[in-house]
């Protein structure tokens, strides 16, 4: 579902959805909260920061979480990614006040379903809610064709493609592509900004999925499977 121009029809059954906000502004989170209830959704919670929406989150379980990004102490992609690890079934939209390409591409990969600018009618929120409870990945038109093109320049070599059916997680996988690229435990915990002890923690199920007794094992069984993904590729057809 892209946000532009939804047409989706609310059944009763979405019309249980349960959402928590999470906003620092405490106007934005009442007209978010409002617009939610007059739709026929159940707020369930509010928090003011990402910290509070976690731990919120962890503890109701919500069907979808309304996530700022910018907020004081943790943000919304940290809150993001402490949610999706304890919580996976649970979908977030990113609620932000740019529409700042490379800010959906980071919530995207932080687990967010959706990225949605404040600048949208917020008539489209619920519909967008709904969607993205049902498995729709909520994001504009312009981001789509973004990740398309980004698609579209993958390296021949196949880096950061990853099989359809995997034992690892999508958190080991990105482990997995920081290894490859030749990054120490501390510099993937930099980047993913989780405890040292979490990376080796993903390292060490990584090495035990994969049957391979080291990182450098790893690294080559990798290379050899995104190899033979490019390899099977079918060969775009020639003009006649």
């Amino acid at each position: 579902m892209t946000v532009e121009g939804t047409t989706e029809k609310t059944t009763d059954v979405d019309a249980r959805l349960r959402v928590i906000v999470v906003d620092d502004d405490p106007l934005a989170r009442r007209v978010v909260k409002d617009t939610l209830q007059g739709a026929g959704i159940t707020v369930i919670a509010e928090a003011g920061d990402g910290r509070e929406g976690a731990e919120l989150a962890l503890y109701y379980r919500p069907d979808v979480v309304v996530m700022d990004l910018v907020m004081p102490g943790t943000d919304g992609l940290n809150a993001t990614r402490r949610i999706l690890e304890e919580h996976p079934e649970c979908r977030i939209v990113v609620l932000s006040s740019t529409d700042d390409d490379e800010l959906g591409i980071l919530s995207l990969r932080a687990g967010a379903v959706g990225f949605m600018s404040k600048t949208i009618g917020l008539d489209a929120l619920p519909r967008a809610l709904h969607a993205a409870h049902q498995g729709e990945p909520i994001i504009s038109r312009r981001l789509t064709m973004k990740l398309v093109d980004g698609f579209r320049r993958i390296r021949e070599d196949g880096s950061g493609l990853r099989p359809v059916r995997s034992p690892l997680s999508s958190r080991e996988w990105e482990v997995l592509d920081h290894m490859c690229k030749g990054r120490t435990t501390d510099e993937i915990a930099d980047e993913l900004v989780v405890s040292v002890e979490t990376v080796r923690s993903h390292v060490k199920s990584v090495l035990r999925k994969m049957g391979v007794r080291s990182r450098q094992e790893a690294i080559d069984a990798t290379r050899r499977l995104r190899a033979g993904m490019v390899a099977e590729e079918p060969a775009t057809p020639s003009a006649s």
